[in-house]
């Protein structure tokens, strides 16, 4: 039996989603563009050394989905993903993700980035188990909270063993289990797997990947076609 996870943003993406969504909204003027612009570079920069505050980041993040009403925000994600998400899949990424949906039914993208960012992009790339930091819903509403615990650092292997108790299955039952990532974020999950795999790998992945002699992908940076 075989499990294969993947992380999104700069793995199978060509970017960062989450990132992406805060530029969005300030080129659409859905928020105010010199504070939002300077928050969002700000947490990005945090997560990119591996010192994010990610209750601090989501308070700052899930608010914006707080103050629209989810029709409203759906049609600006469909924006979202012509004019950002598309161009970041990588015939790279779609390759591998294909290979792992041949082979086994144990495939999920596992990733900090919230469920509304990200459902989409899961399901673009022909991926139906999404594990992500789930924005808590009230009456159809976002609230600005996050329903359990974030889908990041440490948390990403609580979510991953809730989803795998879902399905009757621990990780120790998998025969070969793979995780694919770009970030010293993922280390706790990647030293959990059978075969961690770095994917264009940041300086602190990248040497802990050599001390370990983990395989170590660079996937390019082609655009895999998309007919929308």
């Amino acid at each position: 039996m075989k499990l294969v996870l993947f992380d999104l943003d700069n793995t199978l993406l060509a970017g960062d989603s989450d990132y992406a969504w805060g530029q969005f909204l300030i080129d659409r003027g859905i928020v105010e563009r010199t504070n939002y612009e300077q928050k969002n570079e700000y947490f990005y920069q945090q997560y990119r050394q591996g010192t994010l505050n990610i209750q601090e980041f989501l308070a700052f993040q899930l608010q914006t989905l707080a103050c629209h009403d989810i029709k409203q925000l759906d049609t600006w994600h469909a924006e979202f993903m012509q004019q950002y998400i598309f161009p970041m899949m990588t015939s790279d990424a779609k390759a591998a993700v294909d290979a792992a949906l041949a082979s086994t039914e144990y495939v999920a993208i596992i990733t900090a980035t919230n469920r509304f960012v990200t459902a989409p992009i899961a399901a673009a790339f022909g991926v139906r188990h999404l594990i992500a930091t789930e924005p808590e819903q009230i009456d159809n509403r976002y609230t600005g909270k996050v329903q359990g615990t974030p889908c990041f650092q440490q948390g990403k292997i609580t979510r991953l063993h809730e989803w795998l108790s879902s399905l009757n299955v621990r990780l120790d039952q998998f025969d070969e289990s793979w995780f694919y990532s770009d970030s010293r974020n993922d280390l706790p999950l990647l030293q959990q797997v059978t075969h961690p795999v770095a994917v264009n790998p940041d300086p602190t992945l990248q040497q802990h990947a050599n001390q370990h002699q983990w395989p170590v992908l660079h996937w390019q940076t082609t655009t895999a076609r998309h007919d929308s």
